[in-house]
Formats: C-alpha cells, structure tokens, sequence
C-alpha cells in the first residue's frame, strides 16, 4: 500500500462529515496531531441536523447499518459507540408496501423472514429466501476485505483469488437476474433489489456483486440511535475532541499552500493560515478539484447517481401501518427506474422511503407531533431539470407527493403538517454537490474499486481523499471505511474491519455460518 511520504505529526482534516470524523478518529489513535476544519457550525456534514418549531430534524441518511464500522473508529482512541449512543436494533428493518395493497415486514432474524415471506408468497419463495440469504452473506465475505476495505494502488491488486470467487458467485452478472434465481414474486424482488438506487442504476444494469447493500440491512440489521441520525457524527466529533483533535467550526477553507510537491498549509475565509504535514480533504469531488486546482484525467467523465427529492415533515399526527422505515413501492417498476436514470423525468409512479425517527424517540418532536421524511429518487440535474428548473418544479412535486401519500393511505397529510422542509436538485446543487446529487459518482463498473476515483491525490506526496466520491464508495458504512482507509495512507496502519459484528462492540466472534446459527 502506498503512503503518504515525508513528516505526517499534524495532519488537517477538511470537512466534519462522517468520513472526516472517521479519519481523525484513526489518525488520533496512531498518535497523530489532528486539526478539523469545517464550514457548518456542527458536525455531520450531509448528516447534518435541523431545528425548527421544536422538531429537531436529521437532514441527511435516515438507515443506519453496520455501526460496528464508527465503533472501530471510536475504539482506535479508547472510547466505543456503547459508551457514546443508545442504539437500537429496528425490527422491522423495514415495511414494504405494494400498489396490490399487500404488505411485508422485513426482518433481519433469518426464521423470523423466512415465516414473513411464506404468509407473504407461500413456502416455495420462503425456501428462495433461505438460499438468498446464503448467497448474500458469502457475497459480502467475499467482497468486504479485499475489495471494500482496501487502498487499490493498481487494477492488477484485482487478481486474487477472491476475484475468482466473487465470480464464482455470479458478482459480475446482474443484480435484478441474479436475485430472480432465488425469488420468482417480484415484489419480493424489489425488496432485495431496491438498494440499486443507491449506487445510481437500475436493477437490471447494476452489478449482482452491489447485493452486498442488501446484505447489510436485510441480514446484518438497521439501526436508530437515540437523539437521531445525527448524534452519531456527534458522538464521534465529541470523542475526537476528547482525545485531542482541535475542531475550527463555521470555518471554510479557500485554498491549499503548496511547496515541493506538499501541501503545507490550508488557508480558510477568515484570512487563517493552518500550517499541516499532511492533509484529507473530504467536501465533495467538485470542492476537492477547486482546492487542488485541477481535475484528475479520466478516459471517461464521472457519471453522476441520481439525486433525491426530500420532504421533511413535522406534523400533529401519524398513522399506525408506518414503521420506523416504511417502503411504499408504486405499481410501476423498470418504468420509474428508466424515467429517473436516462429520461430525465421524475417518476410517474413513485416509489418512496418514509421514514418516521419519532417511533422510537418522540424528543425529537414537540409532544403529540411527529417527524415524517419522505425520500423520492428523482434525476440528477446532468440528466434532468437543472437547479434553476427545480425553484419552480420543487413545490409542485411537492403537492403531487402529498396528493400520492393521501391515496395511499396517509388520509390528511397535508392538512396535518405544522413544519415543513422541502428539498431538491437546486439544494444539493447549492451545497456544491456534483449534478445536484447528494450520492455523489454513480457505482459503475468503470467507477468501482480501483476504476473509481483514487484517494492518493497525483503530483502531491502528502494530501488524501475521503468520501463518497472516492473508494469505496456512498453509504453510511462505506464512507466510514473511506475514512479508515485514509488515514491509513498516512499512517501505514491499516487494520481490517471484523466481517461480521454486533453494534457497540468493538470485537465480536464470527456469525454462525448454517441456517440454524444463521436464524439465532
């Protein structure tokens, strides 16, 4: 593995975000000097908070898994998440409900799921279940170490016997193909294959080795912390403070100072010079390039993910078939997918994820009220309404979801809410995200592991990327990891993630391989 060269005693992180805290967390517990610079005056970055009218808003991620990867940065300086946050296992992980008006509780105890789905479509597909959930698993151990926990230096590190393995699994054909061998119902179908939106692609043009995000919150579990989403970053900024990093809020830096091939300081809006050994820079690609001066050289353009229209409800009542996150699929599929990632249309008939954060901590609204987030896939603005298009499209898409959310089942929403927050492509666009998306260089396969934008910055020795525009890639788990891996390039250090591991723990025996130990 490549590393940083020359002196790394006091390294600059740029961005408080959960990468950034990441980074720090590792790069203190290796006995670094650690100085954060961020521009908002909390921490969190795209998991950032909201308060208004007495609701306290979380405005980025709402599905937590794998919290075992922010307790392996917690423990590099002693602390853990059990000592930081109250976490609690969600059961459902998810509600799945169709256009037929059928419905699915999605659990992660596999004898709990196996009993959901044969009530659900009968014993043929609860026994596809079972063998899904074998072959999800050994996906997962297949890829975590070797390809997403790993600093790519060169495509040839892909020539593994891993490599070999993961084909033997089908991970380089397609997910939508590769999960109808187990399921026939299709709307069994879409639960496994949903996360597709994640990476930016459709089910059917998404890699099957991308199923691994179904590994983790249909097997491995979701998650809430109490207090909400954002008071992980919280904790984790806190235990950075606590063990010696100096965090500089409301600060933005402008410019990086550079000599000899080293970035020798950062210099922020207010006119500060940061002197540093070593920096990670984590804001968005297009910040990123801006501070460098340049963009790297690509054979092909980034290709951006779809982006997300978000509404953000706080209102004075709820409705008892809502769980904790609640997936309400439209009766069209494919269709919404071709409408979001090449017509550049919103869907037709959506597909939404309502998340409701007071089912399980009702502080985080006034007493009686309730905190509803309604997150709808829509276009990028490369491939969509640009920003300017969406100031006048974003309220009255905004009418058409809660016109939608009434008919299916949520009866006076609209009259309902009290606090309100809607966002869109022009928001993400004004926070510096590339085409208006929060999600950052779609997962394709020339934008995957090694192919996907390096986290070693060419023709500087001591500056490192981390993020979701870099390896391994969005999501709350792998961002984590990009921070890890960061602060490995400057360290040396690079220790690997436990496969398998519960939450709070810092180190936990491996999960039972059969069915039976599977189910317990």
């Amino acid at each position: 593995m490549k590393t940083v060269k020359g002196p790394t005693d006091h390294v600059v992180v740029v961005g408080a975000g959960l990468s950034g805290l990441a980074a720090a967390l590792h790069l203190l517990g290796a006995g670094r000097r650690v100085t954060v610079v961020e521009r908002a005056a909390v921490p969190g970055g795209r998991a950032g908070v909201l308060e208004r009218g007495g609701y306290r808003v979380d405005t980025g991620p709402t599905v937590l898994t794998m919290p075992h990867l922010a307790d392996e940065a917690l423990a590099a300086v002693g602390d853990s998440l059990a000592a930081r946050l109250e976490l609690t296992g969600l059961h459902p992980a998810y509600r799945a409900q169709f256009a037929d008006g059928s419905r699915l509780d999605v659990h992660t105890a596999a004898e709990a799921m196996e009993t959901e789905v044969r009530r659900f479509a009968g014993a043929r597909e609860a026994a596809g279940y079972r063998r899904l959930r074998t072959w999800l698993t050994d996906l997962y151990t297949a890829q975590m170490r070797r390809f997403i926990d790993a600093n790519f230096d060169s495509p040839f590190q892909l020539l593994h016997p891993d490599l070999a393995r993961l084909a033997g699994l089908g991970g380089f054909g397609r997910l939508d193909t590769r999960i109808g061998r187990f399921l026939t119902d299709e709307r069994l179908r879409r639960v496994f294959s949903f996360q597709s939106l994640y990476v930016g692609l459709p089910p059917a043009r998404t890699l099957a080795a991308y199923a691994v995000i179904a590994y983790m919150d249909t097997v491995a579990g979701v998650y809430f912390p109490s207090g909400g989403m954002h008071a992980l970053p919280r904790a984790m900024a806190d235990s950075a403070a606590g063990a010696g990093a100096v965090f500089r809020w409301n600060t933005t830096v402008t410019r990086l100072e550079r000599a000899l091939g080293r970035v020798t300081a950062v210099h922020t809006a207010d006119g500060e010079r940061i002197g540093c050994d070593a920096v990670v820079l984590t804001p968005d690609l297009p910040v990123v390039h801006h501070l460098l001066g340049r963009a790297p050289w690509r054979a092909l353009p980034l290709r951006h993910a779809p982006s997300a229209v978000v509404l953000h409800l706080g209102t004075d009542r709820t409705w008892d078939h809502l769980a904790h996150h609640t997936l309400s699929f439209g009766a069209a599929w494919r269709t919404t997918f071709r409408e979001i990632t090449r017509g550049g249309a919103v869907m037709s008939d959506p597909s939404l994820l309502i998340t409701r954060p007071t089912a399980h901590d009702p502080s985080l609204a006034p007493p009686g009220r309730h905190l509803h987030h309604v997150l709808a896939p829509c276009p990028n603005t490369d491939t969509g309404p640009g920003a300017r298009q969406w100031e006048d499209l974003g309220p009255r898409y905004r009418d058409r979801l809660i016109a939608e959310l009434e008919r299916r089942g949520l009866d006076g929403l609209g009259a309902a809410i009290e606090e309100e927050c809607l966002v869109t492509p022009a928001d993400w666009t004004r926070h510096r995200h590339a085409a208006g998306t929060p999600f950052s260089a779609a997962h394709t396969f020339s934008q995957t592991g090694p192919f996907r934008p390096r986290n070693l910055v060419r023709g500087l020795d001591n500056a490192v990327l981390a993020g979701c525009g870099t390896t391994p890639g969005v999501g709350i788990p792998t961002v984590l990891i990009s921070g890890k891996l960061a602060a490995a390039r400057i360290t040396g250090i690079h220790r690997r993630s436990p496969l398998f591991a519960s939450a709070g723990t810092a180190a936990v025996p491996a999960r039972p391989r059969t069915a039976q130990g599977a189910a317990s």
